[in-house]
């Protein structure tokens, strides 16, 4: 398996929107808490959060591919589990269901990732430090805000065994101890 290192300049070879980049470290850091939570492999779903959107920028305009390009980019150096949770991320188009716990927890964490940063883009400050757990709670509660981002994709923390309080505030907590990393 490839290291963070070589991950991360593998991101930065085919990522290169600084908010991608950003997004692709948000992801990376919620896997690694949950994974230490439920005993995990904190290295391997670390990485797969970090490497879940390489392939983003080729094919924004063309979501069917999503997933399957990155799995074809890191067919030989990345492990399978890590390769079958992207192209779960993307299951209306891969037909890769999610079954794992990987592959749940990679989705939960996409979009609890989209609504932390959607709710720092609405502070005046924009800073994720700045989002109490009980707005996030409000806002996830909340169906007419950031309507795009489907609230049962978050409650997926649940089938691996993470309360939805609990995986809130682990997220949440999880971007704030690399905000300055992530100045949106």
């Amino acid at each position: 398996m490839i290291t963070r290192k070589e991950a991360f300049i593998l991101l930065r070879r085919y990522l290169r929107d600084e908010d991608n980049i950003k997004y692709s470290i948000a992801v990376e850091a919620i896997l690694r808490e949950i994974a230490k939570k439920i005993d995990r492999d904190e290295e391997l779903w670390g990485l797969t959060g970090l490497l879940h959107n390489l392939d983003y920028e080729f094919t924004r305009n063309n979501p069917e591919q999503r997933g399957n390009l990155s799995s074809q980019l890191l067919e030989d150096i990345f492990h399978e589990n890590g390769i079958n949770a992207i192209r779960a991320n993307n299951y209306v188009h891969t037909d890769y269901m999610p079954t794992t716990s990987l592959d749940k927890s990679l989705i939960a964490a996409v979009a609890i990732t989209d609504l932390i940063f959607e709710i720092s883009r609405s502070l005046p400050t924009r800073k994720i430090e700045d989002i109490t757990i009980e707005r996030l709670k409000i806002k996830f509660l909340d169906s007419s805000y950031a309507k795009k981002i489907n609230r049962n994709k978050i409650k997926l923390c649940t089938d691996v065994g993470i309360d939805l309080k609990t995986f809130l505030k682990i997220s949440l907590d999880a971007l704030r101890g690399i905000s300055n990393k992530l100045i949106i």
